[in-house]
């Protein structure tokens, strides 16, 4: 057997020489064999020839130099280098010297990506399916290596002072090219969140745009229109904090928090000072920032001394049903006062009134008498019926009917009112005759055959019950405990002048056709057509008020009755009083008065439908009454708010039924001037009694 040859053996010398060996074997090399060639030919055996590197997450830093120009390497490196070189192939060595080469450092890691074919690794499978990843994911990838080797880089000896100034700068120049990488990397983040925002707010804007702008468009955030912040932000953040500082004061008074209690309620005493009656921020006081500032402070100290989810939400529910029951009771309330103003006479015209009638009756009785008084029973003109004890919203009605009139010669007024107007009523139309038409005014008191024996409404207001309902029984302690039944209270019931549309031929005998107008109305184009339209037999020609359910039968009459039951359809469209064309032929051919006092009769005890006059006409009329077409008369300007503009201008009558009477301080501002129009507050008698615009 050969002997071994001896591996050269080198020490540093004190004067810097070398000097041989003995011939013996170092220990260093013999531990170097047993721990490091000897395992690497076992595995390299029993592997066929290749090596199988385990799984290493962490990075293995091999601190060793395969550098030939370094002629200062220690004998022990390398006689580790020169084994190595017989056990690993020309591949791993020239990766190993490269990777130094670039970064100093030698990183296991590099294998992986790097492998030769002779090395096998468990990560390869995982290599593969992390080729997947996106740019995004390989970026973080690159950021989270760099941040490892910068973390893990090697410690050169200190005597190199010339290869670590080297790697120094190496490493800055690596630091400020990640930096860059990273700064670059956060850019396009930032572009891409504002890029998705944007689109997310141009797709709401889209489809805020089909959003019913009346009902939502008011806080719609997103339209570009919206510019600014909501005008009435602040205000509503301000009262959001009261009630929840309302909420905590509860709480904070149950855990006997005084402190806490006091506070709160101080805070929300000057949070209320500052909203005041605010609509909006501009309204607010200068003093309101500060306070929802403060107010704010101490919300979150009483959110962390005494807040209770379970707690808070009862009290929040609480405080909304009680809300509910006020904001119901406001309701009632409202609804009283409405119904009582709409009974009242304003000061202005029972001024008006006063004033006419003492000139009345001033006058000497030739000058009382109104000219052409022939033309009243002359059946060939257009005759009007008004019943009114309303002296300015008569004239508005007669006023505005001539103004529109095509041949206001041919047009004959009517009037009926009762025996406290009939001076100032007579008096008015004296002083301002409609032009070339005829009026006439007369005293529903001197109708003498308009009796309790022949009327039956007449009878009933005598009979000790009806005087009962009306002036004593069921008398409201509250507001709102009397504004169920207030309406049909409303003194109009007790006046035969609201009953007289259902004796048209007793009082007109001699006229074949009239069109009843109520006092409330606005007439706003010429009305001759009604009297060319056909009724086909019908009686009542007027405009109807059901729509899908609504103004039907049910609404109006007590089916729950067998005789109403019997009789009518619950479905039966109904129709308006305001403006209807009357044939008085087939009125008297079909006896409708007849008809009116049989079921007046049977409401003697009102089981069959409340007092009024609407009810007793749908029954009257029933399968008498000819639809006209809508645009002859619009309605609810006396209580509602949306109706169309542009259906009220093409309407030939405006009606203002309901309580918002347009004479009334609570009319609605946007109808009255449809009616203010066609008075002259430039007259005498108006401006003297501060009747404005």
């Amino acid at each position: 057997m050969a002997t071994p040859k001896r591996l050269p053996y080198t020490t540093a010398g004190a004067g810097g020489g070398a000097r041989r060996g003995s011939g013996t074997v170092p220990p260093v090399v013999v531990l170097v064999f047993l721990f490091v060639v000897a395992p690497s030919i076992f595995l390299v055996a029993r592997s066929g020839g290749h090596v199988h590197i385990p799984r290493v997450r962490m990075a293995i830093r091999i601190r060793l130099t395969f550098n030939p120009a370094l002629q200062e390497t220690d004998w022990q490196q390398q006689l580790v280098t020169n084994n190595l070189k017989t056990v690993l192939s020309k591949e791993v060595i020239d990766a190993i010297a490269a990777s130094q080469q670039e970064t100093g450092t030698v990183n296991l890691d590099f294998f992986r990506d790097h492998a030769s074919p002779s090395w096998k690794t468990d990560d390869l499978v995982d290599h593969k399916m992390n080729t997947s990843l996106d740019v995004d994911d390989k970026a973080k990838a690159e950021n989270s290596t760099a941040e490892h080797d910068l973390s893990l880089t090697y410690k050169t000896p200190k005597d190199g002072s010339d290869e670590h100034q080297g790697d120094t700068a190496v490493k800055i120049a690596r630091r400020k090219l990640w930096e860059k990488r990273r700064e670059k990397r956060a850019m396009d983040l930032v572009q891409k969140d504002d890029e998705a925002h944007v689109k997310l707010e141009n797709a709401a804007i889209e489809r805020s745009k089909a959003v019913d702008s009346a009902v939502l468009g008011k806080y719609s955030i997103w339209r570009k229109e919206n510019e600014n912040e909501n005008s009435d932000s602040t205000v509503r953040l301000m009262r959001d904090q009261i009630i929840m500082a309302r909420v905590y004061s509860v709480l904070a008074k149950s855990k006997n928090k005084h402190d806490l209690y006091q506070e709160l309620q101080s805070r929300i005493k000057e949070s209320q000072r500052a909203v005041g009656e605010a609509t909006v921020d501009a309204d607010l006081h200068h003093s309101a920032p500060e306070k929802l500032r403060v107010m704010g402070q101490v919300l979150s100290k009483a959110r962390e001394a005494v807040y209770d989810c379970k707690v808070v939400t009862q009290r929040l529910r609480a405080m909304l049903q009680s809300a509910d029951e006020h904001v119901r009771s406001l309701k009632k309330q409202s609804t009283f006062l409405s119904q009582l103003a709409a009974k009242t006479i304003p000061n202005s015209i029972h001024c008006l009134s006063m004033r006419l009638t003492i000139d009345y009756y001033l006058l000497p009785l030739e000058k009382r008498k109104f000219p052409r008084s022939e033309n009243l029973e002359n059946p060939a003109l257009y005759h009007y019926a008004l019943f009114s004890d309303n002296v300015l919203a008569a004239s508005v009605v007669v006023n505005s009917t001539i103004m529109n009139a095509k041949e206001p010669e041919k047009h004959v007024f009517h009037l009926v009112t009762d025996k406290l107007n009939f001076g100032a009523m007579t008096m008015w139309f004296l002083l301002n005759p409609p032009g070339k038409a005829t009026i006439h005014v007369e005293n529903v008191d001197e109708f003498k055959w308009l009796n309790s024996s022949y009327c039956p409404v007449l009878r009933q207001l005598e009979s000790a019950a009806m005087k009962e309902y009306y002036f004593k029984a069921d008398r409201p302690t509250t507001l709102s405990a009397g504004s169920s039944n207030l309406k049909y209270r409303n003194p109009k019931y007790l006046s035969m002048l609201n009953h007289l549309r259902f004796y048209l031929p007793q009082i007109y005998p001699k006229l074949d056709k009239i069109l009843f107008l109520d006092d409330d109305i606005v007439v706003q184009k010429d009305l001759t057509g009604l009297w060319d339209v056909d009724l086909n037999g019908k009686v009542n020609g007027a405009v109807e008020t059901c729509g899908e359910s609504f103004h039907r039968f049910d609404k109006y009459l007590n089916f729950s009755n067998p005789h109403i039951a019997q009789n009518f359809d619950p479905n039966a469209c109904g129709w308006a009083y305001g403006m209807n064309i009357f044939d008085l032929k087939q009125w008297k051919n079909k006896d409708i008065t007849g008809i009116y006092h049989k079921w007046q009769n049977k409401n003697e005890d009102r089981v069959l439908w409340k007092l009024g006059t609407l009810p007793p006409g749908l029954m009257t009329f029933y399968k008498l009454t000819h639809p006209l077409d809508k645009s002859w008369h619009v309605l609810g300007l006396g209580y509602n708010p949306s109706i169309d503009r542009s259906e009220i201008d093409n309407a030939a009558v405006a009606h203002y039924n309901g309580n918002m009477k347009p004479w009334l301080e609570l009319a609605m501002t946007k109808y009255r001037p449809y009616w203010t129009r066609y008075i002259k507050y430039d007259h005498p008698y108006i401006r003297g009694c501060n009747l404005s615009d």
